[in-house]
């Protein structure tokens, strides 16, 4: 097959199933805006493309998104008729729409199936949105209007697409009920041989000198951003409670501290610096240890040398680390929102609280490094959770199939 992958930063969540196909000898082209930052299989040809405008400086606020999204889409369907114009026409388009790129390419090739990669719905109630009182206070309906707007292109992009995936029963959950029918439910897969046990850890200096080692207590939090959406404040305010509790612990922070990639931006300064401020005098800020982001290897390493896992999020969209952590064997406290009770089960595979509770997480993870024997078992079951749901042999054939059956047009909820 001829087939069209579209992702700002190619290969992204297809990376997986671009690897398995360029085995397969399929010709396949991705399109993009960033550069490369992994590598691909040499049959695979990246072509990237640049923007020829910015967003107007009189478009209605509600609106800027939509019209940078369409800006993205114009670049993008203009590099894909030069493509059509060498004679390139797929037999399949595989398109993650989040940012517009992929409005106008059923324009471009009427004929050619569209899969497109749905990774969630704005709501105003009911998800993310109304969910933290104590930061987003009541709904205004500017507010609500204004998320509508976000949603232009997403629907946009459900009617365009001959059919559509999402990662996890949650992010679907998040569609409108009649669209859900035409959005299969199938995880990009976890490489559960890199993030795996493993028994002798090397181990890793922090920025401040401390050498972490494997038999050292170490609590892991890891995030793109520290930022509310993915738990900070709770976090941050249980440190006092979880060093009273384990004195000997050492609290490994991982993300990037400017900003926020979701949710309000912080009124100054950052959110790690305004939740550190609530504690102030409270913990030991020596064993604390805020080393940015890291390289996926160092965060693999850190994984396997933890001995607790902490993720907490808004009913949002599911992080891979969490998972990744799974498969590591970490026993892992999660926070009891929709998106993480769908992967843990309280007991089970994993120990959950009440999202806006410190003293809840303080006292789990207290009893996950207390109580070792049931922090392996926990940490065991993790990971057959993720080998049994998550893992490439398991999600990357059934990437496969989805895809083959919507080039055979085996399904298909557009014209």
């Amino acid at each position: 097959m001829r087939i069209l992958f579209v992702h700002q930063s190619f290969p992204a969540q297809y990376l997986h199933v671009v690897r398995a196909l360029a085995s397969q000898g399929h010709q396949l082209v991705g399109l993009g805006i960033e550069p490369l930052t992994e590598p691909i299989p040499e049959a695979v040809t990246y072509l990237r493309y640049g923007l020829s405008r910015g967003t107007g400086q009189d478009v209605h606020p509600w609106a800027a998104e939509t019209e940078a999204k369409v800006i993205r889409a114009e670049a993008c369907a203009r590099a894909a008729y030069q493509l059509r114009e060498q004679g390139f026409v797929p037999d399949l388009i595989c398109a993650h729409p989040g940012w517009g790129e992929a409005l106008f390419l059923r324009d471009v090739w009427p004929e050619s199936p569209l899969l497109s990669y749905q990774e969630f719905y704005y709501n105003a109630r009911g998800f993310d949105f109304d969910f933290d009182d104590e930061l987003q206070g009541p709904l205004e309906w500017e507010a609500c209007a204004k998320l509508r707007m976000k949603n232009a292109n997403q629907l946009l992009m459900l009617e365009a697409s001959s059919w559509n995936v999402s990662p996890t029963s949650f992010q679907r959950s998040s569609f409108p009920h009649h669209l859900r029918n035409r959005i299969s439910v199938i995880h990009d897969g976890i490489d559960t041989r890199i993030a795996a046990p493993e028994v002798n850890p090397s181990p890793i200096q922090m920025s401040d000198g401390t050498l972490l080692s494997a038999g050292d207590h170490i609590i892991t939090f890891v995030n793109r951003r520290i930022e509310p959406y993915r738990g900070c404040l709770t976090f941050i305010r249980a440190i006092p409670a979880i060093q009273k509790l384990c004195p000997n612990a050492h609290i490994v922070i991982v993300g990037g501290h400017e900003g926020a990639a979701y949710g309000k931006q912080p009124p100054v300064g950052t959110w790690r610096d305004l939740s550190l401020a609530q504690i102030k005098g409270q913990y030991d800020p020596s064993k604390v240890h805020f080393p940015g982001n890291l390289p996926y290897g160092l965060f693999l390493q850190l994984l396997k040398l933890s001995s607790c896992h902490v993720y907490l999020t808004y009913p949002f969209v599911l992080s891979w680390s969490l998972l990744e952590a799974m498969s590591t064997g970490l026993p892992i406290v999660g926070s009891s929102t929709a998106p993480v009770q769908e992967v843990i089960r309280d007991g089970v595979n994993g120990l959950l609280v009440d999202f806006f509770s410190p003293d809840q997480l303080a006292n789990a993870v207290s009893d996950l490094l207390g109580n070792r024997e049931r922090a392996d078992s926990l940490g065991r079951a993790a990971r057959e959770s993720i080998l049994a749901d998550y893992s490439l042999e398991r999600c990357v054939p059934r990437q496969l199939q989805l895809m083959q059956l919507v080039a055979d047009r085996v399904l298909q909820a557009s014209p």
